[in-house]
């Protein structure tokens, strides 16, 4: 029977288990995850947080991480800015990147969703507002989300994977990580 590990991803932290070839070392998967045999089913950046999903099945780990199955993820986005709904239309019909047009995003506004505090805290600038949104994709290029907002001008100040398909970081806290029966 295949394993399934969802893990809350702590900002800063790699996502994979070791750090070759840093001349510092940084905080992997190994620091928080002590299962022997699984690997990521995809990536997220080490400045962003949230869910990371991890399994020892290759077909299941395909097919969360290929992007042609189309799997939504879901994203709770800190901007700088105060957009209204014209602003965010461009996500929502497709953003032209250097590597080409994304796929229409969802997007909606939200409140401040009640999460962990960072470590390190975001910067904040009392001169300029920001906003929360929610960002569904069905693709998953290198830094996509933050590339997608810095293009209609919203800087990502803080990024959190909250969803993949129908799993969720619901009751896990940072550093934290659930094997769930598949």
């Amino acid at each position: 029977m295949a394993r399934l590990l969802l893990f809350n991803k702590p900002f800063g932290v790699l996502s994979q288990f070791t750090d070759r070839g840093s001349p510092t070392a940084r905080a992997t998967l190994s620091d928080f995850i002590a299962v022997k045999g699984v690997y990521p089913a995809g990536r997220l950046d080490r400045d962003s947080e949230g869910l990371l999903l991890l399994t020892d099945d290759g077909r299941l780990q395909a097919r969360i991480a290929d992007p042609r199955f189309k799997l939504p993820k879901t994203y709770l986005v800190q901007v700088e800015g105060d957009p209204d709904d014209a602003a965010l239309e461009p996500l929502r019909k497709g953003v032209r990147l250097k590597d080409g047009m994304t796929l229409p995003a969802e997007v909606a506004r939200i409140d401040a969703p009640d999460l962990w505090p960072r470590d390190p805290p975001i910067r904040e600038r009392k001169s300029i507002p920001d906003c929360w949104l929610q960002i569904t994709i069905r693709e998953g290029r290198n830094r996509q989300v933050r590339r997608m907002t810095a293009a209609v001008g919203l800087p990502t100040l803080r990024l959190v994977r909250w969803s993949i398909g129908d799993w969720t970081l619901a009751g896990l806290a940072p550093g934290q990580f659930a094997e769930i029966s598949l």
